[in-house]
């Protein structure tokens, strides 16, 4: 189950985990955006499902996760769907605070708290939480947002030493600045600034970031949990 798959890193996780063999449930607020994804997924000889998802409603996340169970057995969770909602701190109205904190970690949350009990069940499963680099570092303007992803990084090594036992592993990717719609809008100028701070000297792509995804949902990565990857081309070291 891959959450805000409707397009950017979520898209690009549901697709190179199709291409792995999974069986995908993809899972957004926008369903129309699903459905084609859902449809292209199916065309390439891969069995999708698509699933209407509000991170932000608690009873959007129950009934989300057990509509994906109904396509069976959730053994994979990809975090994906995020918000922004820029301001600095000293503005920052406590409504937009609330909102990204509410989708990006108590949502998360909620989220994981559906698939674990079949998981432990199973003895087997693979959580991961798409982080960010501005939860590492930090970033001017995105308290909430950093906070949030900071979050998910603290919250994926909990449940990773609380499920360890059970052969479910729980890890985050932090991605780097990445090619998605929310950074094309970006003034040239500022994305020159971005990029000279990067040692690769270039932006990420979705699927550098579903690349690390689908490794963390292997076998060869089962004995990796509470581990953050950093896909950002030495952004942050």
């Amino acid at each position: 189950m891959v959450t805000g798959a409707s397009r950017g890193i979520g898209r690009a996780c549901a697709k190179a985990l199709a291409k792995a063999g999974a069986r995908v449930v993809v899972a957004a607020r926008t369903v129309e955006a699903l459905e084609e994804l859902a449809g292209e997924l199916r065309a390439g000889g891969a069995e999708a499902f698509a699933v209407s998802l509000d991170l932000a409603d608690p009873d959007s996340i129950e009934r989300a996760a057990k509509a994906a169970a109904e396509f069976g057995r959730i053994d994979i969770l990809v975090n994906n769907a995020g918000i922004t909602r820029d301001g600095l701190a000293m503005r920052m109205k406590k409504a937009d605070w609330d909102a990204v904190l509410a989708a990006n970690l108590t949502g998360a949350f909620l989220m994981i708290q559906q698939v674990l009990p079949a998981m432990m069940r199973n003895r087997w499963g693979r959580i991961i939480n798409i982080s960010s680099v501005v939860g590492e570092t930090g970033n001017a303007g995105q308290a909430n947002y950093a906070a949030s992803k900071a979050g998910l990084i603290g919250m994926t090594k909990s449940i990773a030493q609380e499920m360890a036992s059970r052969n479910v592993t729980v890890n985050a990717v932090a991605p780097g600045y990445i090619e998605t719609a929310m950074t094309e809008t970006l003034p040239a100028e500022v994305k020159e600034k971005m990029i000279g701070a990067i040692p690769l000297r270039r932006v990420g792509t979705p699927e550098e970031v579903a690349a690390a995804v689908r490794f963390l949902a292997s076998e060869e990565a089962s004995y990796i949990t509470g581990h953050t990857l950093d896909v950002n081309g030495g952004l942050h070291m």
